[in-house]
């Protein structure tokens, strides 16, 4: 097949798949899900062990270990494949950068500790907040990659903290005080480039800017898995895939309590399988993202093709997140079978956008979650996000489904807040439960709200 057939079909299956969910009623979506998971495929891996101790790495915790990664992995990669493999101790290290056919695997009672010396994380082709750069690179990083996994029961820790990594959000609070340095000047001077149309690769940031890396990020790639592993301590997101395709994170374990600390954020990805996984973050759980602004239309990349199941979310600003940096589009979210509950928990479902992000959110399915306590709205949709009408993009939100939600303890059921002139299209809402609210639903410019069977604080409401 010519590169451009293979584009056509591409693009044809992407018609297909959307015009399957595009305006279907809830049990008709859902019968598309055994589809959509059995073209989620995790990668497999020759049968071959490469020890980072055989290429000189100590498990003191103290030894800078960055080469014997580098080592394993280019020996691994050579051989055809297999796993990098982290045995029981404390191994300190620079930024990761995996190759095809390579899972790095850490045991139990394995911990990689990652370098607070910003010098060991080279500057490379990154995503922040949506926007592409040339910056630190993520602590673990793969671009343009093919079967790649990060597997095992051990940790990861970054080491992040209110002296180090955190305090450049330039948040009172968490080490940062007004004078210090911190990422705006930085994140306003990225915004102003993509403004101008100035090329990605003069995009220039790294030392002395303070834009925080990523943790895990693999870049332009296929075929990953992130298996097993406890990750806590990061400087900004956790898991963060970009702009790839059939993406299996799975029995993961996310504790991480600072600024912008998601747990995990596929942006502009295509296939992916978010399983059995915990988190307990400081920002969203699950932000699915597709770029921002300008930058995320430039790529016109939408996220897609997403399941969520039997996940639990604690702390966090919305355990299923989709936003806000959603200029590329995202469509066709399917989470089911969750657990949440926590005083610092905002929102179970969060959709967040505003006319500058524009962009289209639609066919997102929600059904089978038991929500304890949520300190906001158990389900928002918000056009007036940051900027709220202050652009000439307005965002398209549409076909919202959710089935069997019980919350025992919110402020609303439901906010959602579109624009007059852009209202938010057809939210249905099945079977739900919401007890001990405490202020009534804010409705504003929705169009095709339907509830059936909903209860709030005993009452059915229609």
């Amino acid at each position: 097949m010519s590169i451009c057939s293979r584009r056509h079909a591409l693009r044809s299956l992407a018609a297909a798949t959307l015009l399957r969910f595009s305006a279907a009623a809830p049990e008709d979506a859902w019968a598309g899900l055994p589809g959509l998971l059995q073209e989620i495929r995790p990668p497999a891996f020759p049968d071959r062990d490469f020890d980072i101790t055989g290429h000189g790495a100590k498990p003191d915790g103290k030894t800078d270990c960055t080469s014997a990664f580098r080592q394993a992995i280019e020996q691994a990669a050579r051989a055809g494949g297999g796993r990098v493999v982290v045995p029981p101790g404390v191994f300190l290290t620079g930024a990761i950068h995996l190759r095809s056919n390579v899972n790095l695997h850490v045991r139990p009672e394995a911990v990689v500790r990652f370098s607070r010396d910003r010098r060991r994380y080279p500057r490379v082709l990154t995503r922040f907040e949506g926007m592409e750069c040339m910056n630190y690179s993520p602590f673990i990083y793969a671009l343009g990659q093919q079967n790649i996994a990060v597997t095992g029961e051990g940790t990861l820790d970054g080491q992040a903290d209110c002296e180090h990594w955190w305090p450049w959000k330039g948040k009172a609070g968490c080490g940062w005080s007004k004078g210090e340095p911190s990422q705006q000047k930085a994140r306003d001077a990225l915004v102003a480039l993509i403004e101008r149309d100035v090329p990605v690769e003069k995009r220039i940031f790294g030392e002395g800017g303070y834009l925080r890396p990523m943790f895990i990020q693999p870049y332009r790639s296929t075929n990953i898995l992130i298996d097993g592993i406890t990750v806590t301590n990061s400087p900004m997101y956790e898991i963060h895939p970009v702009l790839c395709r059939n993406v299996t994170v799975r029995n993961v374990k996310v504790v991480s309590h600072g600024p912008n600390n998601d747990g995990c954020d596929p942006e502009s990805c295509s296939g992916v399988l978010i399983d059995n996984c915990l988190f307990d973050t400081g920002d969203d759980c699950i932000a699915i993202k597709s770029g921002r602004n300008g930058d995320g239309r430039r790529l016109h990349t939408p996220s897609e093709n997403i399941v969520i199941q039997g996940c639990t979310m604690k702390d966090g600003h919305g355990g299923v997140t989709l936003g806000s940096e959603c200029s590329g589009g995202i469509r066709n979210v399917f989470a089911q079978d969750c657990q949440m509950d926590s005083p610092h928990l905002d929102r179970v479902l969060r959709i967040k956008t505003n006319a500058v992000r524009g962009g289209v959110i639609e066919n997102v399915y929600l059904r089978n979650v038991d929500a304890g306590q949520v300190a906001a709205a158990a389900i928002e949709i918000d056009f007036f996000y940051e900027e709220g009408e202050a652009g000439r993009f307005s965002p398209v939100v549409r076909h919202i489904e959710v089935d069997h939600l019980r919350c025992r303890q919110s402020r609303n059921a439901l906010s959602l807040r579109g624009f007059q002139h852009a209202p938010i299209q057809g939210v249905s809402l099945r079977n739900c439960t919401f007890d001990h609210t405490e202020k009534p639903n804010v409705i504003e410019n929705v169009q095709g709200l339907s509830l059936e069977e909903v209860r709030i604080n005993g009452q059915i409401v229609t």
